[in-house]
């Protein structure tokens, strides 16, 4: 079990020889100092969860290093203690963040008390904030339990039978497949299987953002790390503490980050930019991609040591073209789902429409079809879906009732619609290989990684 560790910084020798054997006794991992100078250097280097503060030190006022450290490590609870006890001197140190003022000699049972009372302080406050942080990487759809997944392929069901068997290990777990197939779906459904479900799942697309911000977003950073970092920000791996992260796309990820990567896998520490601080990690990681990692390593752009790292399980999902079982089954699924999102009473398909679902090759797997049976919906005049509210005419569709279509829904809807359906198609026409869907478009590849992950299009 992890020992809470406290940092005295204390410059009579016999005062704080006399605090680190009682504090021992009881339990914590001590850090000492006998100066501001000896205390930042162990503040920037280890990980504190209190700290014991002397009013009077050799280098200058105990205040100072207050401020330092209530500027630097705001949910540090600092206790001041001091030989020269005052009124006054205990109403400033509590106005500039001092958790508790005490006055020597100082009474050790007391000192107990105040020390575990601080420390569930702490504990809830971090708690708190992590928690907001978040917030900020989950959507209403990570709190909800996945309903269940649609499987009935041999393809899937041994897809699921893999997932059940492993889910409740702490193996990383590598998960494959073109984009579209569900493989988010499934790393979800490790997740709530396994025995983290009650810690956060935390998900990034490592594809949609520049090199120099995943760092951040993975590692976090310490205030003034670089231009712009106005204040101390946690990274995944602290937020997906006790959880699961899913690093997405993860052949997209830079060599450089690779390595970093691996080394926080090879012992679970990592240092946020900025900081010297060794912080200990405790997650399980699930990384997908619809890249082949074994020709990327032959390639020289995904580091070997890290395959093996990562493929300890893999669990390959089927294309949709593959598993032909479970086409018209997500079909009625996703008829259920936008029924409810759009207000419709659409009850079934018709006979052109089964045929077309079940002799469509789908290059671009479920999310195709999940994106077919919106737009369906959407367009439907009658409670049955046509081949031709699927886009399955011989143009596609037809552009004038998607025009009308268009115009009458509301400005945000009516985009999100369009792209949707020009990048449906133009990943169909491209065989699913995102540099000619995106030359396709006239866009850059980077803008549309960046709409499929915002369309929920690839993965």
């Amino acid at each position: 079990m992890r020992k809470e560790s406290l940092l005295i910084v204390e410059d009579e020798k016999l005062q704080r020889e006399i605090l680190e054997d009682y504090l021992s006794q009881k339990g914590y991992s001590l850090y000492l100092a006998e100066s501001q100078e000896k205390a930042k250097e162990i503040l920037q280097s280890k990980d504190v969860n209190l700290i014991l503060l002397d009013w009077r030190l050799p280098d200058g006022d105990g205040l100072d290093l207050l401020d330092h450290i209530k500027q630097t490590y705001p949910h540090i609870p600092v206790i001041m203690i001091t030989a020269f006890a005052s009124i006054e001197h205990a109403v400033l140190s509590m106005k500039r963040g001092a958790y508790y003022y005490l006055a020597k000699p100082i009474n050790l049972e007391e000192l107990t008390l105040i020390l575990e009372r601080a420390l569930k302080e702490f504990k809830l406050t971090k708690e708190i904030y992590l928690l907001k942080e978040r917030l900020k990487y989950l959507s209403k759809g990570e709190f909800e339990a996945i309903e269940g997944v649609i499987a009935e392929s041999q393809g899937m069901k041994r897809v699921l039978a893999l997932v059940n068997k492993v889910a409740d290990t702490q193996a990383p777990v590598l998960i494959t497949g073109e984009s579209g197939t569900g493989k988010e779906v499934i790393a979800k459904l490790l997740h709530q299987l396994g025995s983290r479900k009650d810690g956060p799942f935390i998900k990034i697309n490592c594809a949609a953002i520049p090199e120099t911000l995943l760092e951040a977003e993975l590692f976090g950073y310490e205030k003034g790390a670089f231009t712009g970092a106005h204040q101390s920000k946690p990274g995944l791996f602290e937020l997906a503490e006790g959880g699961t992260l899913l690093l997405d796309e993860i052949g997209e990820m830079p060599l450089s980050l690779q390595s970093k990567l691996l080394r926080v896998l090879q012992d679970n520490t990592f240092r946020r930019l900025g900081s010297l601080r060794e912080l200990k990690v405790n997650f399980r990681l699930v990384t997908a991609t619809n890249r082949v990692l074994t020709e990327m390593i032959r390639e020289g752009s995904f580091r070997e040591d890290l395959f093996w790292r990562l493929n300890v399980i893999n669990i390959h999902i089927p294309p949709l073209r593959e598993r032909k079982e479970d086409i018209l089954p997500l079909a009625r699924h996703f008829i259920d789902k936008f029924n409810q999102k759009y207000g419709k009473r659409v009850k079934e398909l018709t006979k052109e429409a089964v045929n077309a679902l079940l002799n469509h090759s789908f290059p671009g797997n479920v999310r195709e079809l999940e994106n077919r049976i919106e737009r369906g919906i959407i367009l439907a005049e009658e409670d049955i879906l046509t081949r031709e509210d699927l886009g399955f005419t011989e143009e596609g569709y037809r552009k004038e009732n998607l025009v009308d279509k268009l115009l009458k829904l509301p400005l945000e809807e009516a985009v999100e619609l369009l792209e949707k359906i020009r990048i449906t198609e133009a990943l169909e026409k491209a065989q699913g290989v995102k540099v000619r869907a995106a030359e396709l478009l006239g866009i850059t590849e980077r803008m549309l990684r960046y709409k499929l992950e915002k369309y929920s299009l690839g993965g």
